[in-house]
């Protein structure tokens, strides 16, 4: 092997201005520089490096890789056949530079980047849901406490070519999410991806922008001065160290991470092969809930959206309520039609007819409102209170009548 790891003295001095302080003892100093080594080492979703580094741990899987000692230390990770270990071996080998990992930590010290690793309070446990494919650390570009701050986070995302149509929905849901204290999760690409950023920019709120390169290099180009605001504003994070470039491979792993990072992941226009579909089957497979704007049938931007309509079970959401509601719990919203005060698919079946038998034009006593929708009066005294409660209907001399903005 090429590669001799530093002094701990040094350990300590490189990673200082990553941490925003030194590391705490040796060990500690030791796993967070044989974190950096292996991110130098391994593509983003390396399986093998995952669960070689979770049966050794990063430093002695990084002293028996520069030993040669990996080959025979298969019992260490009992899943990890001899097969799988020298192809490891072999992908990793041709990285073993000292260079490659100095240079990653001067470009992260310089651009004042944030390392990441499991176990900091910052860390986002989100991704661990990804088991063997989780990143290893984080090179994290603004606050790092945009990961774990809000209580609630959805992905954005679409296609590059984005019709007026799809970037008018980015602009709304994004704005809007955020203006509700929800992260807004993307990766900054041209199309949908950019106008959710800008827009939870717009409304004050957080965005994650996520890169398939390093963070201390702006891609696309045309979106350097968004990025310099999502890290004002939030964070621009990647797996990929500082210096790395953004590949085809990487994009589609870099997709697992904005699944992960969101509750939910809402894909408002993509074509029937868009690399958003790649987002999606990885929300689908991390078991987190999936939306899909529709659009017009005839519309080829759209042909993806459609498909995961049809053929994947995704949600149809046409509101920022409907995209609230993938989150479930306390998240779902109770003004789910324009002006309205009730909740369709929340009112008991009771109070839709009760509501159905009302009107807002005229006045109707129980009496009445039990004939029209066949319940006994006491049961429709009952319900007539609860809507009273909720805003839904008013009362008077009269009688009952439907408040207009109610379902």
């Amino acid at each position: 092997m090429t590669m001799d790891l530093p002094s701990t003295r040094e350990m300590v001095e490189r990673l200082r201005p990553l941490r925003g302080g030194g590391p705490s003892d040796d060990a500690e100093a030791e796993r967070l520089f044989s974190i950096v080594v292996w991110s130098v080492l391994v593509e983003p979703g390396d399986g093998v490096a995952g669960r070689l580094i979770a049966a050794l741990g990063p430093h002695e899987a990084l002293r028996r890789l520069l030993d040669g000692g990996l080959r025979t230390a298969v019992e260490a990770g009992d899943d990890i056949t001899r097969a799988e270990l020298g192809a490891g071996v072999a992908r990793w080998k041709p990285r073993l530079e000292a260079p490659a990992v100095r240079a990653a930590i001067d470009l992260a010290a310089r651009a004042r980047v944030r390392l990441l690793v499991p176990g900091d309070v910052e860390w986002p446990t989100m991704v661990d849901d990804l088991g063997d494919h989780a990143p290893l650390c984080l090179w994290v570009r603004g606050d790092a406490q945009a990961l774990t701050a809000a209580q609630a986070s959805i992905a954005l995302v679409g296609a590059r070519a984005a019709t007026g149509y799809g970037e008018h929905v980015a602009m709304e849901f994004g704005a809007e999410l955020a203006g509700r204290g929800v992260t807004v999760v993307s990766g900054a690409a041209y199309g949908i991806d950019g106008m959710a950023h800008r827009a939870a920019l717009a409304a004050g709120g957080t965005t994650l922008a996520l890169l398939a390169g390093g963070v201390d290099r702006a891609y696309p180009a045309g979106h350097s001065h968004l990025l310099e605001r999502i890290a004002s504003a939030g964070a621009v994070v990647s797996e990929v160290p500082c210096g790395g470039a953004p590949t085809k491979w990487r994009f589609l792993t870099r997709n697992r991470l904005i699944a992960a990072l969101g509750q939910a992941t809402v894909v408002i226009e993509a074509g029937w092969r868009s690399g958003s579909l790649n987002t999606a089957g990885h929300a689908a497979a991390l078991g987190r809930p999936l939306g899909a704007v529709p659009g017009p049938v005839t519309s080829a931007a759209s042909a993806g959206c459609h498909r995961l309509l049809r053929e994947f079970d995704a949600r149809c959401v046409t509101t920022v309520d409907e995209v609230m509601e993938l989150l479930g719990g306390e998240w779902a919203s109770d003004d789910r039609m324009p002006g309205g005060s009730g909740a369709l698919g929340r009112r008991s079946a009771e109070e839709t007819r009760v509501l159905d038998a009302l009107t807002s034009r005229a006045w109707r006593r129980t009496p009445d409102v039990a004939r029209r929708c066949g319940l006994a009066i006491a049961d429709v005294e009952g319900v007539l209170g609860l809507l009273a409660m909720d805003g839904a209907v008013a009362r008077d001399e009269r009688g009952w009548r439907r408040v207009s903005s109610a379902l």
